[in-house]
């Protein structure tokens, strides 16, 4: 056996955890109370400990604990041993169940083995590149090829969303359902954190609902960029409507309709730059999307595009082929958010504000939780990831974690306990 060096695994340990969640209304339902998210502490032989992030669900929780199990003694600077064991891993049905027949549908586009295999690796691989940057004592953007800014830009992300869940109290945020309340949503979140500009999540009501909103957007934030997305709640025809009533409004559509021919449509018929964390989100759907000119900027996230490093190819196949690149955001935490700023500062052409979920949550499981300022994060140059994790914090919610029946992110069935009868929409809603 080869001596231990630095970088070499001594230990993983996986903490699944549930964490609030306010009632944000989309196409599936509304977000439940709590939602689970799972933390990976990757230490080495030096005593350095790395840190990732990735979903909670039970599909992912079970392979990344199978993975976790076969770690010991990988090096964390040769990431070629950790994808190996992910794919040997994702590829056992006894390990992982019925996890390899998810359903090719939802909120991030299609879900099958080969996105399982990429968000577990991203999990693992965040960890690695935290671990040993800290062993070298460099930032993780200077492993991946070090920073050409400073700061990241980061979007307003608003939501329809209820003033609080059912059967409790009144949230801080209080309600959105109409162009006024939309409007004071942003306020609230560009007089807390500068942002410049504003992403709207939609697909919850009529098209002609969700135009008055963006419009309301536009008199009220003059000059900010604005941005919606249904979630491909449209058909196309509904989509080129839309785009045309929002020309010289918006700064891109996002995904206003189900597939790559589809959205080539909307395209073609309106001008409207589209883009998408639905019909491209891995690297066997690039080649026709962009073919067939169907969309104008990816919106990457490491979590399913296969890691930080995959992140980086992907923006350089954008940039090859004159697509503009972006970063789309899910619910999550500090660890998550600094990965994303890091991966973030080393991308060349960076020309939109990345989303983020963030300031959604009032819980963290680091020291010393990001502020945005400007609507920015400052990128650090501290070593690894530059965050720390806070122990006791991590504690309670796995304590939360354990003590809940809760184990997978369902917005369907949360929209249930207002309304039995509901079921996710099926496509196009409009």
């Amino acid at each position: 056996m080869p001596q231990p060096t630095a970088s070499r695994v001594a230990d993983v340990r996986v903490t699944p955890i549930l964490i609030t969640d306010p009632p944000l209304l989309n196409l599936q339902g509304v977000h439940q109370p709590l939602t689970p998210r799972t933390v990976v502490e990757v230490r080495t032989a030096s005593g350095h400990v790395g840190l990732g992030e990735t979903y909670g669900d039970t599909e992912y929780l079970t392979a990344i604990e199978a993975v976790a199990a076969r770690l010991e003694g990988t090096d964390t600077a040769r990431p070629a041993d950790l994808r190996t064991i992910v794919d040997q891993v994702c590829d056992s049905a006894a390990t992982l169940g019925s996890a390899a027949d998810v359903p090719a549908s939802g909120l991030r586009g299609k879900r099958d083995l080969g996105k399982l295999k990429a968000s577990v690796f991203a999990a693992f691989e965040t960890a690695y590149l935290d671990a040993w940057a800290r062993v070298l004592g460099v930032p993780v953007h200077a492993l991946l090829g070090g920073r050409v800014r400073d700061r990241v830009d980061y979007s307003a992300y608003l939501f329809y969303k209820w003033a609080g869940h059912p059967g409790a109290e009144p949230d801080a945020w209080g309600a959105a359902l109409d162009p006024d309340g939309v409007v004071e949503q942003a306020r609230a979140l560009i007089d807390r954190n500068g942002f410049r500009s504003i992403k709207l999540k939609g697909g919850v009501f009529a098209p002609d609902a969700e135009i008055a909103a963006i419009r309301a957007l536009h008199r009220a934030f003059p000059g900010l960029p604005l941005r919606l997305d249904p979630n491909s709640a449209w058909s196309a025809e509904t989509g080129v409507y839309v785009a045309r009533e929002l020309a010289g409004v918006l700064e891109y559509l996002e995904d206003p309709t189900a597939g790559i021919d589809a959205m080539a449509e909307v395209h073609a018929a309106t001008g409207m730059p589209l883009a998408t964390n639905m019909c491209v989100t891995g690297f066997d759907e690039v080649p026709e999307a962009f073919a067939k000119r169907a969309v104008q900027v990816v919106l990457s996230d490491h979590h399913y595009w296969g890691g930080l490093r995959a992140t980086l190819d992907l923006a350089a196949l954008c940039r090859t082929h004159g697509v503009a690149v972006s970063m789309h955001s899910n619910t999550h935490l500090g660890i998550s958010l600094a990965a994303m700023t890091h991966v973030a500062a080393v991308v060349p052409d960076l020309h939109h504000a990345c989303d983020t979920h963030r300031p959604w949550q009032d819980e963290d499981v680091i020291t010393r939780p990001h502020t945005f300022h400007g609507g920015a994060v400052e990128v650090s140059d501290a070593p690894g990831l530059g965050v720390e994790l806070d122990r006791d914090r991590l504690a309670d919610l796995h304590r939360r974690w354990a003590d809940s029946d809760v184990r997978d992110r369902d917005d369907a069935a949360a929209m249930r306990a207002v309304d039995p009868d509901w079921h996710a929409p099926r496509l196009p809603r409009w």
